[in-house]
C-alpha cells in the first residue's frame, strides 16, 4: 500500500539531494524502468488471458483482481450483474454503463510507485526526482496545512521556463534554488489553484468526466479516512483499464468504423514545428495552444519527428535549460538511444484499432498523416474517451456549457438551453 505521506515518503522528498553525475542518463528515462518491449509483452494480445492492470494473471484467478474497500478479493460483478441484452440493445450505452459500474479503487494496482514533495523541497532537487524515479508529475504536500495543495507537473516547469529565461544564466540558476512553495506562489498568483482530487469509490465515469472537464492529465485518488494518495489516474491508465476486458463485452458497431466516419480527433489548426525550431519557441506553443505535443514536419509538412513536454524534462536532466535558443533537432539527441519513432496512424484505420495502437505504444496521442505521410491532425487518449464515453452519455452538453461559463459569456439563455437537458435526466 501507499502511504503518501509516510515518514519515507518525505525522507524521500527531502533527500533528493542527488548528484548531477546521476542524471548523466536522464534521458534514458523517459519511461518506467521496463523495457517498452517488456512492457508492450505484458499486454499480449488484449485476450481473455490478460486480465489484471498491473501484471500478468490467469484466467482461472481473474476474481482476485477486484478488492472490497478493506482490500478483501471479490468477483468481478459486472459481467454478472449487467444483461448482456440491454448492452445489445443500446449499443451507444456500452462504455459508459461498464464505466459508472466500476470504481476508481478497480484501477489502483496492488502495487504502485508514487512520489510525494513537500511545498518546502527545492526545485532542482524536485525535477531531478521526477527524472530519478521516470515519473511525469507528483502531488505536493503543505506540511503547514497538513493536505495535499496541487500538483508538480512538466507543463509548471515549462511555464516557469518561459517566464524566466533569458540569456543571462544567473537568474535561472537563482530560480532553481526556489522552493516549490515560492514557485506556485509565482505560477498561480492570478488565479490560485487547488488540488482536483477524487475518492477512490467514485465511478470511473466520473473520473473521465473530471479529467476531460477541467483540462488535466492526472488525477490524485485520495482515501477519505486518511487524506493519502492512493494513486494518480490518468487518461492512459482508463483506456488500458478498458482494453483488458474489451473482449468480454459487446462491441459497439462503431469501433469497426474508421477515423475519417466516426470525424474523431483534431484536423484545424494543427500547431506544428520543424527541426530548427527553438526550444524556447517550442515552450510558447505548448504554453499559448495548450498542446501536449508538437509534431516536426519538413518542407513539404512531411512528419520526421515529434516534440512532447515531457522531451523538456530532459533539460532538467542534462541541465541545459540555461540555453533554450537551441534547436529542437540538437535537443532530441539526447533521447536517439531510446526514442523508438513517432506514433502516428490514417483516417482510414478503425477506431478499434488504434485504441489498441495508442495503448500498446503507451503514448499519450497519435499523430494522423495521409498516405504522404503529411501531418492532418491529432488524435489524443481525451478524444477517444470524450467520443467512447461523454458523447453518448449527454455530458458533451455539460462541456460547452462550461465552456460558456469559463470564458465570461453573458447568455443566460444559451446556458440554460444546454443545462435544462442534462438536469431533467439527472
Amino acid at each position: 500500500s501507499q502511504s503518501a505521506v509516510s515518514a519515507e515518503d518525505k525522507r524521500k522528498a527531502r533527500a533528493a539531494n542527488i548528484p548531477h553525475t546521476n542524471f548523466a542518463q536522464g534521458a534514458l528515462l523517459r519511461r518506467s524502468s521496463l523495457d517498452p518491449e517488456t512492457r508492450r509483452l505484458s499486454l499480449g494480445t488484449i485476450s481473455n488471458s490478460r486480465k489484471n492492470s498491473d501484471g500478468l494473471l490467469d484466467p482461472t484467478h481473474a476474481a482476485i483482481l477486484f478488492r472490497d474497500s478493506r482490500g478483501l478479493p471479490v468477483a468481478d460483478p459486472f459481467l454478472e450483474k449487467v444483461k448482456i441484452k440491454d448492452l445489445v440493445e443500446d449499443e451507444s450505452q456500452i462504455f459508459v454503463k461498464f464505466f459508472r459500474f466500476h470504481k476508481t479503487y478497480d484501477l489502483i494496482p496492488t502495487s504502485a510507485k508514487l512520489v510525494v514533495f513537500d511545498t518546502q523541497l527545492i526545485v532542482k532537487k524536485a525535477f531531478f526526482a521526477l527524472v530519478y524515479n521516470g515519473v511525469r508529475a507528483a502531488p505536493l504536500w503543505d506540511n503547514k496545512r497538513q493536505q495535499f495543495v496541487g500538483m508538480l507537473t512538466i507543463t509548471d516547469f515549462i511555464r516557469i521556463l518561459q517566464k524566466y529565461y533569458s540569456s543571462s544564466s544567473s537568474s535561472m540558476e537563482e530560480l532553481e534554488e526556489h522552493k516549490l512553495d515560492t514557485w506556485r506562489n509565482e505560477l498561480h498568483q492570478e488565479r490560485p489553484q487547488e488540488l482536483i482530487s477524487i475518492g477512490p469509490d467514485m465511478s470511473l465515469y466520473f473520473a473521465i468526466q473530471t479529467l476531460i472537464n477541467n483540462k488535466i492529465h492526472r488525477l490524485p485518488v485520495i482515501d477519505p479516512a486518511t487524506g493519502n494518495v492512493l494513486y494518480i489516474v490518468t487518461h492512459k491508465r482508463i483506456l488500458r483499464f478498458l482494453l483488458l476486458y474489451i473482449n468480454d463485452l459487446p462491441k459497439p458497431a462503431y469501433l469497426s468504423q474508421s477515423l475519417e466516419e466516426l470525424k474523431i480527433g483534431t484536423y484545424e489548426n494543427i500547431e506544428t514545428v520543424s527541426e530548427e525550431t527553438s526550444i524556447i519557441l517550442a515552450l510558447k506553443k505548448f504554453v499559448e495552444r495548450r498542446v501536449s505535443a508538437l509534431p516536426m514536419v519538413d518542407q513539404e509538412g512531411r512528419l520526421v519527428d515529434i516534440f512532447a513536454k515531457f522531451d523538456v524534462i530532459n533539460l532538467a536532466a542534462e541541465r541545459t535549460y540555461n540555453n533554450l535558443d537551441v534547436t529542437l533537432k540538437q535537443a532530441n539527441e539526447y533521447r536517439s538511444d531510446w526514442f523508438e519513432g513517432v506514433q502516428k496512424c490514417h483516417l482510414t484505420d478503425t477506431l478499434f484499432s488504434v485504441i489498441e495502437k495508442i495503448v500498446r505504444a503507451e503514448v499519450h496521442r497519435l499523430v494522423v498523416v495521409d498516405t504522404d505521410d503529411k501531418v492532418i491532425g491529432i488524435l489524443s487518449l481525451s478524444d477517444i474517451l470524450h467520443y467512447l464515453v461523454l458523447r453518448p452519455s449527454g455530458a458533451e452538453r455539460l462541456l460547452k456549457a462550461k465552456d460558456l461559463y469559463e470564458n465570461n459569456v453573458e447568455s443566460p439563455k444559451a446556458l440554460n438551453s444546454i443545462m435544462e437537458p442534462i438536469l431533467l435526466q439527472s
